[in-house]
């Protein structure tokens, strides 16, 4: 069993049931994703003219605009609702923050250097697990939902790539921010925050509320054939933040996952590596097996120095 941060799960206990709490929140992030969507129409209306919104719509990448109507988008519409709702709702709803956002420092800092080998490791078992996915096909009688999801892949994996054009160190370190850092702490506000804290109180039971929480995580991004990868990073995450009772470790966990991508896109396009940084085939047999190990090591030696610091802290 998992010795977790949250012994007395009683205390400060808002009245509603955790199911409750859970319906309340999606109620407020739907609102204010709805809002926010709204406000980033109009401005880039406003803007740019109704034709940058026409071409954003259907994606014609060849509109002038069409990098800066992305970035309005994204901003107002997704990042802005994954950062406001959960805030919104640790302060104003359940008034516990500290429980609800995690946003303390309390934690061994040696961590971060673990973290780090951890990222960077478990690239192999992501890649096997992105090779699985890949192979995954629904039954027959699916296959028009087949369709839309490849569809949906597609026009995501567009999106992407327009938003990572990188032509200075100016926009590498824009990318790094906006798409790396800033992501890598509004989704951990609301996932190993919010939700998280919700499904632990729910069930009593950590690793039910990591895994419901990584499911709620890898299914979010509306990326299917990469829900594997990214569920195992959810699953992480999630016991990064039980084992330390802090978001920050893996706020870091996060923005390394994000930021290196963004790294490895910029060096790629500018020719000064020769790796691609969406092939899948890189690793073998041996460093999948390899990784896996140590990946397993490093997350044993992290649990066990996070929650002798936090015994320590609660002696």
């Amino acid at each position: 069993m998992i010795n977790t941060p949250y012994k007395d799960l009683e205390k400060h206990d808002n009245q509603l049931h955790p199911s409750l709490l859970f319906l309340v929140f999606i109620c407020i992030f739907i609102g204010v994703l709805i809002i926010g969507n709204a406000i980033g129409a109009g401005l880039i209306v406003l803007v740019y003219g109704t034709k940058t919104l026409t071409a954003l719509a259907t994606l014609d990448t060849s509109s002038p605009q069409i990098i800066n109507a992305l970035w309005i988008l994204q901003t107002l519409g997704t990042t802005f609702p994954i950062f406001a709702a959960p805030v919104f709702f640790a302060f104003v709803v359940v008034r516990d923050p500290a429980d609800y956002l995690k946003a303390n420092f309390r934690f061994p800092w040696g961590l971060l250097f673990i973290g780090i080998f951890i990222m960077l490791l478990s690239n192999p078992v992501i890649e096997v697990l992105s090779n699985i996915n890949q192979k995954l096909q629904l039954p027959h009688f699916l296959s028009g939902v087949q369709k839309w999801m490849e569809d949906s892949e597609k026009s995501a994996a567009q999106i992407t790539e327009t938003m990572l054009q990188m032509n200075t160190i100016g926009s590498l370190i824009f990318n790094v921010l906006f798409i790396g850092l800033i992501p890598a702490i509004v989704e951990e506000f609301m996932f190993r925050g919010v939700l998280q804290t919700i499904f632990l109180k729910w069930t009593k039971n950590a690793h039910v509320a990591i895994w419901i929480t990584a499911i709620l995580f890898s299914a979010f991004h509306m990326e299917f054939f990469g829900f594997l990868p990214r569920l195992l990073l959810g699953l992480l995450f999630g016991y990064f933040v039980v084992w330390t009772g802090s978001i920050w470790p893996a706020v870091w966990a996060h923005f390394l996952n994000n930021g290196l991508d963004v790294v490895l896109t910029y060096l790629s396009q500018h020719k000064l590596i020769k790796i691609d940084p969406n092939e899948t085939h890189v690793f073998n047999a041996v460093a999948y097996i390899t990784s896996a190990i140590i990946l397993f090591i490093l997350m044993l030696i992290y649990r066990r120095l996070a929650l002798e610091k936090k015994q320590i802290t609660e002696g």
